[in-house]
This record gives structure tokens, C-alpha cells and sequence, in this order.
């Protein structure tokens, strides 16, 4: 199945209006059917893999051959989880993360409170899940088998059954959705991870996010300092210099005076324009003039590549509309160097909560969001709790989706 099949099938389940017949409606109960029965043919392994579990405990302390039996069962029992989140996810509409507390095996994985929900997983696919999904199959198949039957001429009693088809069949179309839906609530409930095991994730990030933006943050500052000091500082400290030189000839020799300061008016216009890039490298002036919008449509106009901006935001809090900005101009400049694009795109808006930035062009693709270029993306969002997702398959076209949340100042 292709992927854009299999993004079809998956699609998020909509409940709607269960009372509006249309043949939409009917499709859609169709499609989310075979994803039930899908889910009901995934009995089998989580039956087996459960009873491995058992035998795996039991086993395990006396004879050790439930440790050796551990190390297939354990990496299976990951694999059947992780293909049930990304289904359930997309039935939802959202990523399920499987929140592993530990990557080692052995023993501890007796230690990861994933590694029982998965556990706890397997018995609830094998029993109550089971029914659940089994139940739209059977409502929908059952009385198909007794037309087939009674077109057939098996007789008066298939035709008495068939009878009583309708209500089945009524029945399939109001509960199908609801079940599918309930069973993907559940497996993100059981598989996703509990609210202790978030918040620890969190505040690792959290704490990752902080080191790496105090060393980000000291490196900044000696870049700054280092700047001023090879640039401005150096350009005033001749200017100083020639002042103090006129001052001396001012009497003796009037021209060379009058020369030393035009050259120091000259070093003075100089040193201005250091302070300007400095401080552009700090908040860009454009930003601050026309905000954040402004600010791209600025940036795209300097680019070779041709840009479109569809950036719709009001003014934000100036550190996130910062780090926006140069996240945006990071991800414009690996366009512009590696995409080999023919246009490039950037679109944003604002939800009053989270602010959402795509930058797109129609290159090679391939882009690796693991590389320096978006790594340092990843890290000037992380300091806002923000998050970088790329998609970039080989051919184009590449996607980079920046998200940040934050509030407007009042």
C-alpha cells in the first residue's frame, strides 16, 4: 500500500452526524471498518506475546530461561506497540510517543513503567479490545452473509435472518466510529505514557534546553565582545589617537591637524557602522520596526531564490519574535546553499497560543534535521519549550515547521 493510501485509510476518525445518510458517510464507515477488523486481527500476536510475557516471569527467576526468552518477546512486544501508535495517532490525529524510561534490556526492563503498560497493552488487545473491534466487523459482515445466503436460495430461514439484518446493519452505522475512536483513546491512554513520566521527560528537556542556551547564550557574548574589540573598540581607540595628534599640531601644522581629523571623522563613521552589525546580529532593527512579518518579507526580498511570505501574526513578545526571525533566516540560508531550489516559500500564523512557522521550497530534498544547519534551529526554539519537525523526502519537497508557544504582551 502507498503511502498516500495508507495516509487515506488512517485518516483521523470524524464522528459528524451519525443521523446524515450520504455516500461519504458510508465510505468513511467502510474504510474505518477494515481498520477495525485490522485492529481485531492483532488478537493473535498480542495473545501470544502475552502468554510469552507470563512465561517470561515465570520462568525467569528459577531457570534463566525466561530472561533468554525476554529478549525476543520484549523487542516484539516494542514492534507491536510502536505500529499500534502510529495507527491509533493518526486515527486521532496526533503523534503518540512511546516515553521509554530506559534503552538498556535485561532487568531493567522490569524497571520501565512502559514496558508494562505495553504488557497491560497486550491482555486489553487480546480481551476488551478484541470485542471492541470485532464488533463493527460482525455487524457489517453477518447480515451480508445472510442476503448472500438468502439470494442464493439456502431457504426460509435465511430469509427469516435476513430479516433482522437491518437493525444490524443500523446498528454498524451509528456505533462504528464511536468504537474506533474509543479504541484509539484507549491505546493513547495505555500506550502514550503516564502524566509522572511526561512531566519527567519534560523536565529533562527542560534542563537539556537551559545548558545548552547558557552555552549558546556565553558564546554569543564572546562573539559580541569579541567583535566590539576587533571592530569598534579598536576604531575608537584610533580615533582617540588622531584627536590627541591634532590636538598637538593644532598650532604647529594646521593642515596635517585638519587631516588627522577628517581621518578620525572617517574612523568614527566606521565605528558606527560595526555597532550597527553588531547590534543587527543581536535584534535585528527591522524586526523591531515592522515586526516579525516585516522582518521575513524583508528577508526574502534579499534572497536569490525567488520567496513567497504569507506570514500573518500580530506583534509577540520581542525574545520570541527573535528567535523566530534567525530560526526562519537559518532555515532560508540552507535553501539558498544546499536545496538547489527553483522558489521557496514561508507561510506563519498565530493561534493565540502557539505560533506556527512553515518554510518550504521545491529542491532536492534530503534535508536531516540531526545536521548542524537545524540543529542550531532546534536548540534556539528549545529555549521557548518549541519544537522543529522536518519533512523532506528524497526529490522535494522539503518542509520545516517551526513551532513556539507563547502569548501575546497585553
Amino acid at each position: 500500500m502507498t503511502d498516500f493510501a495508507t495516509m487515506e485509510m488512517l485518516a483521523p476518525v470524524r464522528l459528524g452526524r451519525p443521523q446524515d445518510v450520504t455516500v461519504e458517510g458510508l465510505l468513511d464507515r467502510l474504510r474505518l471498518t477494515l481498520v477495525s477488523a485490522g485492529y481485531a486481527l492483532s488478537f493473535v500476536p498480542s495473545l501470544v506475546l502475552a502468554i510469552g510475557t507470563v512465561l517470561c516471569l515465570a520462568l525467569g527467576p528459577a531457570l534463566g530461561i525466561g530472561i533468554l526468552l525476554a529478549q525476543a518477546v520484549v523487542p516484539a512486544t516494542a514492534g507491536l506497540t510502536r505500529a499500534h501508535r502510529e495507527v491509533s495517532g493518526r486515527l486521532l490525529g496526533t503523534t503518540i510517543e512511546p516515553r521509554y524510561a530506559t534503552a538498556a534490556n535485561g532487568v531493567r526492563w522490569m524497571r520501565d513503567p512502559a514496558r508494562w503498560r505495553n504488557v497491560g497493552f497486550l491482555w486489553f488487545s487480546a480481551s476488551g479490545g478484541f470485542a471492541m473491534s470485532l464488533l463493527p466487523v460482525a455487524l457489517l459482515t453477518v447480515p451480508i452473509t445472510w442476503l448472500v445466503l438468502a439470494l442464493s436460495g439456502a431457504g426460509f430461514v435465511w430469509l427469516l435472518l435476513l430479516l433482522f439484518s437491518g437493525p444490524a446493519l443500523v446498528a454498524w452505522w451509528f456505533v462504528t466510529p464511536p468504537l474506533v475512536r474509543a479504541r484509539a483513546l484507549t491505546e493513547r491512554a495505555m500506550l502514550g505514557g503516564s502524566r509522572v513520566a511526561r512531566l519527567e521527560e519534560r523536565v529533562e528537556k527542560v534542563e537539556e534546553s537551559r545548558a545548552e542556551t547558557l552555552d549558546h547564550s556565553a558564546a554569543e557574548v564572546r562573539r559580541i565582545e569579541r567583535d566590539l574589540h576587533d571592530g569598534a573598540q579598536a576604531r575608537i581607540a584610533s580615533v582617540g589617537m588622531n584627536v590627541g595628534l591634532a590636538e598637538k599640531l593644532i598650532a604647529t601644522d594646521p593642515d596635517a591637524a585638519a587631516a588627522l581629523l577628517r581621518e578620525a571623522r572617517e574612523t568614527t563613521m566606521d565605528a558606527l557602522d560595526d555597532l550597527r552589525s553588531v547590534v543587527r546580529g543581536i535584534h535585528p532593527p527591522v524586526l523591531a520596526d515592522r515586526g516579525l512579518a516585516g522582518a521575513i518579507q524583508a528577508l526574502a526580498v534579499a534572497l536569490p531564490v525567488p520567496t513567497s511570505v504569507a506570514v500573518d501574526v500580530p506583534r509577540l513578545p520581542a525574545p520570541v519574535e527573535s528567535a523566530a526571525y534567525f530560526a526562519v533566516a537559518e532555515c532560508l540560508a540552507n535553501t539558498v546553499k544546499h536545496a538547489r531550489a527553483g522558489r521557496a516559500w514561508v507561510t506563519g500564523r498565530y493561534d493565540g497560543d502557539r505560533l506556527r512557522i512553515t518554510v518550504g521550497d521545491d529542491g532536492r530534498g534530503g534535508a536531516d534535521a540531526s545536521g548542524s544547519g537545524l540543529t542550531g534551529v532546534a536548540r534556539r526554539l528549545d529555549a521557548f519549550d518549541g519544537d522543529l519537525r522536518v519533512l523532506s523526502p528524497a526529490g522535494g519537497p522539503t518542509l520545516v515547521e517551526l513551532e513556539v508557544p507563547c502569548r501575546t504582551t497585553p
